[in-house]
C-alpha cells in the first residue's frame, strides 16, 4: 500500500513539474494598438550641408516590448515623420533616450507580465515563468541588489543581440548615424563587429550605429550611476570616453547624469568633440519640476555648482549641461510613457553655441531637431 501511495505521489509530483514545464513555454500574444503620433517640439536652425541632431523622445509602455516588430513599428513611424519633415538624411545624428534597451529584458514573456500594474508583480511573473534562468542568474549576480541584477543577467545574451538586430536595423533602414540611447548589461564588448556580454558587473552602455547597421567603436559606458541604479550598476571610470567620427562631426556619447560633469566633458574635448548625445532618464510623473535630486552617492557630485533640492530637476540638467559643455553642439533626449508605476518624464533640449533651447511641453512623444 505505502509502495502504491508513494509511486501515485510521484506520478503527480512528475505530472505537476511536466505541467509547470510546459507552462512556461507559453507566449501567446494579445492584440495591442500602438499611438504613433509624434510632435515637432523644437526645431532649431537653418538646414544646410553640416548635418542635424535629431533627438526622440519615444512614448513606450510595457507592451511595447513584447516583441521586437511592436517596437520597430513605433520607433519606425517615428523616423518616418521625422523624413517627412526633412529631418533626415545622410548626415543625421539621431539620439535616442536613456534605458530605451535596458526595457528589452521584457522581451517575449506572458501577456499577464504586461497588464499588471506594479513592477514588483512583472518580477514576479518573470521569475515563475523562467525559473531555471532566474535561478542560474542570481547565483551569479553580484552587487547590493542581486535581485535586480539577476533579472537583467538571465535574459542579457537576448538583449543584446535584440538591441543590435533592432536599432542597427533602424539606422540601416533609413541610412543615419544612430545613437542607440543606452542598455544595462554584464560587461559588454564588440567583438568583429557583434555585441557580446560578459560574465562581470551590470554596466549602463550605449552603442552608436552607423547608416549601413554597422556598430562604431566600443560601447560608451556611464561613468557615474545614477542614485536609482547604483544599487546594481557599476560606474565606467576604468573605460576611458572615446569619440567617433560621424558624417556630421565627431560625436561623444554622455549617458544620462553624466552630461553634469565637467570632467566629462572636458575628456571628450581633449580629442576634438564637436557634437555630443547625451541619452537621458528622469523617473517619476512630473518630476522635471520637481527640487533636483542630485547624486550624494557620487563624490563627484559634491565639486558640482548645484546643490540638492536648490533648484528643480529642469533648472539643474540644463544649467549643468550648458555650462559643462563649453560650447559644444548637444542634444539631451528624455524616455516618456509608462513601466508599470514608473513614470518617465523630463523634457529634452539643445544646446549650441553656448545657447540653449527646450521644445514646448507636449506630454507625449517628441522630435527635437537642431541644425548643425
Amino acid at each position: 500500500m505505502r509502495k502504491l501511495l508513494a509511486s501515485a505521489l510521484l506520478l503527480v509530483t512528475l505530472a505537476g513539474l511536466c505541467g509547470y514545464g510546459f507552462w512556461t513555454l507559453q507566449r501567446p500574444e494579445g492584440h495591442y494598438l500602438s499611438d504613433l503620433r509624434i510632435e515637432l517640439a523644437l526645431n532649431q536652425g537653418v538646414p544646410g550641408e553640416h548635418g542635424n541632431l535629431l533627438g526622440i523622445e519615444p512614448l513606450l509602455f510595457p507592451s511595447d516590448y513584447q516583441n521586437l516588430s511592436r517596437l520597430h513599428r513605433k520607433l519606425s513611424a517615428y523616423l518616418e515623420h521625422a523624413r517627412a519633415q526633412g529631418l533626415v538624411n545622410t548626415r543625421t545624428v539621431v539620439v535616442l533616450p536613456e534605458h530605451i534597451g535596458t526595457w528589452l529584458w521584457a522581451r517575449g514573456e506572458k501577456k499577464e507580465l504586461y497588464q499588471v500594474t506594479q513592477r514588483r508583480e512583472a518580477w514576479q511573473w518573470l521569475e515563475l515563468s523562467n525559473p531555471v534562468r532566474y535561478g542560474l542568474a542570481l547565483l551569479g549576480a553580484n552587487g547590493d541588489d542581486r535581485r535586480s541584477d539577476a533579472h537583467l543577467r538571465m535574459k542579457a545574451a537576448q538583449m543584446a543581440a535584440d538591441y543590435q538586430h533592432l536599432f542597427g536595423g533602424l539606422a540601416r533602414e533609413f541610412g543615419v548615424t544612430l545613437v542607440a540611447g543606452s542598455i544595462v548589461l554584464p560587461a559588454p564588448y564588440v567583438e568583429h563587429g557583434v555585441l557580446h556580454v560578459g560574465s562581470g558587473p551590470l554596466f549602463n552602455t550605449s552603442l552608436v550605429f552607423a547608416s549601413d547597421g554597422s556598430v562604431m567603436g566600443q560601447p560608451q559606458y556611464q561613468q557615474y550611476p545614477d542614485s536609482e541604479t547604483r544599487r546594481y550598476v557599476h560606474g565606467g571610470q576604468q573605460h576611458p570616453l572615446h569619440v567617433l567620427q560621424t558624417p556630421a562631426g565627431r560625436l561623444g556619447v554622455l549617458v544620462g547624469s553624466d552630461s553634469w560633469y565637467p570632467a566629462n566633458h572636458q575628456q571628450l574635448a581633449a580629442q576634438s568633440v564637436q557634437l555630443i548625445a547625451n541619452p537621458a532618464f528622469l523617473s517619476g510623473r512630473q518630476s522635471w519640476q520637481t527640487p533636483w535630486r542630485g547624486n550624494r552617492h557620487q563624490r563627484a557630485a559634491a565639486t558640482l555648482p548645484l546643490r540638492r533640492g536648490e533648484v528643480s530637476e529642469q533648472i539643474a540638467w540644463q544649467r549643468l549641461t550648458l555650462d559643462a559643455s563649453q560650447g559644444i553642439s548637444s542634444m539631451s533626449v528624455f524616455l516618456r510613457g509608462q513601466f508599470w508605476e514608473q513614470a518617465g518624464d523630463g523634457q529634452g533640449f539643445a544646446s549650441q553655441a553656448d545657447t540653449l533651447w527646450a521644445g514646448s511641453a507636449n506630454p507625449g512623444a517628441r522630435l527635437l531637431n537642431l541644425w548643425l
